[in-house]
């Protein structure tokens, strides 16, 4: 193609004390041939909710390839043929063991580790090194961020905050070191300035805020450049880059200025994290297509509530605290109250997965790339049993994954098996990682 050129997969737009990152394009290749031959990297999120979810609603009830979607993932409807509904995976290291009370903490501080926290609220926690940092220390080295971990609630690493056990087990799911957790981090505009404004001075960064003006204007000279030596698709492909990213930016500053007027005058709001729940949560989810669209991190956790999270969803007529009604007792009321949060939730992660599907890349799509598990350690959070996990992965990992079908396992089996075969399509060879025993291979195409 006229005008075709080689960029380095690594090709940054600059500006004052800015850097943006590209998605793929096939310039990042020496001629078209090369462009639809690449094989993208396969990226994974690990994406977790806390207080289980209302079971009965969750699961499906036919297995293989000719199940129906349940009540509660209905909204995945259009996704059906992109994910695996898995059944009967556990996170055993999630359970008491002689500890008491406490599930909630152990089910988040197990979730991705699949190890036992030792019960403490002092400054002696220990857990296990979770999924996500075993392929950050493997393949960090690749991108500009090791691993990107965001969530939605503050949280803290002292104190005790269920039964005895530390906050810190509450408020994370990533951990580095089985004694260190990875603080998420909570505000929209602080995870865009990880992606897009690492090198940007404070005092740039003031004076483009106080002027409203987009990061895309610092580099808006290297990007008039670059779109001369560009074919028609390359530049079709930055136009809707672009758009996305100053569609964030505007939805940012937007919630900002309306949380601003709200602020009572004797209350500081921290600037930055939304009220309004809904765009909180899918700002969160397109930071995170950004991420994995510019490849500047190919691995990612989210949490959309801390362990225990007790905050209530006005938007879907549910004004009780979501823990408390967790115990429901099998109440109508309080049960129906809980499906509507989970659906809710699910909603949410159907709109991901669009925004995902509607990314092109190579000869398929940035969902195509990825694996994105979505669940909780929690499967009954009533009786908080931490078995039947519901765990939905989507994406195809690469045109590697079994989609489109209800996996049902007999027997119970560790959570952490199916990180192993996780690991492996990121590119991270570990032989076991907490509790696990073999690799899933029922996923396997």
């Amino acid at each position: 193609m006229s005008g075709f050129k080689t960029l380095p997969r690594r090709t940054f737009l600059r500006g004052i004390g800015a850097a943006v990152a590209l998605p793929l394009l096939d310039g990042m290749h020496s001629t078209q041939a090369a462009a639809k031959a690449v094989t993208p990297p396969t990226r994974a999120a690990f994406i977790f909710f806390p207080n289980g979810a209302i079971m009965p609603s969750w699961k499906p009830t036919a297995t293989g390839a000719d199940y129906e979607l349940s009540k509660t993932l209905k909204p995945l409807e259009a996704f059906k043929g992109d994910l695996t509904v898995i059944s009967g995976l556990a996170q055993d290291n999630g359970r008491a063991k002689g500890d008491g009370p406490g599930d909630h903490a152990r089910c988040a501080a197990s979730y991705l580790t699949g190890a036992h926290p030792v019960k403490t609220s002092a400054a002696n926690i220990k857990v296990g090194i979770s999924v996500d940092q075993v392929a950050a220390a493997q393949i960090g080295n690749k991108t500009r961020l090791p691993s990107l971990e965001i969530g939605i609630e503050r949280g803290r690493n002292a104190g005790n905050c269920d039964s005895g056990y530390s906050c810190a087990y509450s408020s994370n799911v990533s951990w580095k070191t089985p004694t260190t957790p990875v603080a998420k981090e909570i505000n929209p505009r602080a995870v865009f300035g990880r992606l897009f404004g690492s090198n940007e001075d404070a005092k740039v960064r003031k004076r483009r805020n106080k002027n409203r003006k987009s990061i895309l204007d610092l580099v808006a000279a290297d990007a008039k450049r670059l779109q001369q030596t560009l074919g028609r698709s390359d530049k079709a492909k930055l136009d809707e880059y672009f758009t996305s990213v100053r569609e964030i930016e505007q939805r940012i500053t937007r919630a900002e200025a309306a949380d601003q007027q709200r602020r009572p005058k004797d209350f500081p709001v921290p600037a930055g994290t939304p009220r309004n729940l809904t765009e909180h949560v899918n700002l969160m989810y397109d930071l995170l297509v950004l991420a994995f669209q510019t490849d500047t991190t190919r691995i990612s956790t989210y949490m959309l509530g801390n362990a225990g999270s007790n905050r209530s969803y006005p938007m879907i007529k549910v004004n009780a605290g979501w823990h408390g009604i967790s115990h429901h007792r099998d109440e109508t009321a309080k049960v129906d109250q809980l499906q509507r949060i989970d659906q809710w939730h699910v909603g949410q992660f159907a709109r991901f997965l669009g925004k995902l599907k509607n990314v092109q890349e190579g000869e398929g799509t940035l969902l195509d790339n990825c694996q994105l598990m979505y669940g909780s350690g929690l499967s009954d959070g009533n009786r908080h049993w931490h078995h039947d996990l519901p765990i939905v992965l989507a994406g195809r990992g690469g045109n590697t994954l079994k989609t489109g079908v209800h996996l049902k396992i007999e027997k119970e089996r560790p959570l952490n098996d199916l990180f192993l075969s996780i690991l492996d399509r990121v590119g991270a060879q570990v032989e076991s990682i907490g509790d696990s025993k073999q690799r899933l291979t029922q996923i396997d195409v």
